[in-house]
């Protein structure tokens, strides 16, 4: 899953960055309000983790304008400020949650995966596909009869954009945007998907032929 930083603090970004990756997100860092906003035109991210004070457009603005444009991405805000005021003002301009600097690594994650959870899957924790089949989305692992299925990076953000689309069909094209974020051959995705596909103890991933694939629950 792709995650856009907006913290202007460098070691602070970094520190985050790092642990992110560790978890598994693609992390995306910037320290300028303009350029993260120019950013969630060219690719596609999965939550947004805000600073309010940064150089250029501040956070409240940024994520109230993408609001505006229909942009639901799930937002944190991350900031030293207090003031219940302040406060008001960030879940107003439509972020989720709201977590105060310094804050431990821990407490984000769990953050993190809250608003995760709550957005894509309803608040469910495992998701559960018949026959053994099992879906946590606390750590994104696949597992059958409780022995886990080895998925490679890709095959992993492939079966999280089919489920963040849930019941809808996932385009070639969709892929491309949301994984790649850029132009790659569509014979090259398919082979991936059937990959994954071939894993699977079910036959949960659907191709609508023309269309793309699909995950219905």
């Amino acid at each position: 899953m792709k995650v856009l930083l907006l913290e202007d603090e460098y070691m602070l970004r970094i520190s985050i960055t790092e642990f992110l990756e560790d978890m598994g997100f693609e992390v995306s860092g910037f320290s300028n309000g303009e350029k993260a906003f120019d950013a969630t035109y060219e690719s596609r991210y999965d939550l947004y983790l805000l600073d309010v004070n940064v150089p250029g457009m501040n956070g409240f603005d940024l994520l109230r304008t993408l609001r505006k444009e229909g942009n639901k991405t799930p937002a944190i805000f991350l900031t030293s400020m207090v003031n219940v005021d302040d406060l008001q003002e960030g879940y107003k301009s439509g972020c989720c949650d709201y977590i105060r600097k310094p804050f431990d690594l821990t407490e984000l994650q769990l953050r993190i995966m809250h608003a995760l959870k709550s957005y894509y899957h309803d608040g469910e924790s495992l998701l559960d596909f018949g026959n053994g089949l099992i879906y946590n989305t606390e750590n994104f692992s696949l597992t059958h009869n409780g022995q886990d299925i080895a998925l490679s990076k890709t095959e992993k953000e492939i079966f999280s954009v089919l489920l963040k689309h849930n019941n809808q069909i996932v385009s070639v094209e969709m892929f491309q945007d949301e994984i790649w974020g850029e132009y790659v051959d569509p014979a090259n995705i398919r082979v991936q998907i059937n990959n994954l596909r071939k894993k699977l103890p079910i036959e949960i991933i659907q191709n609508r032929r023309g269309l793309g694939y699909i995950i219905e629950r």
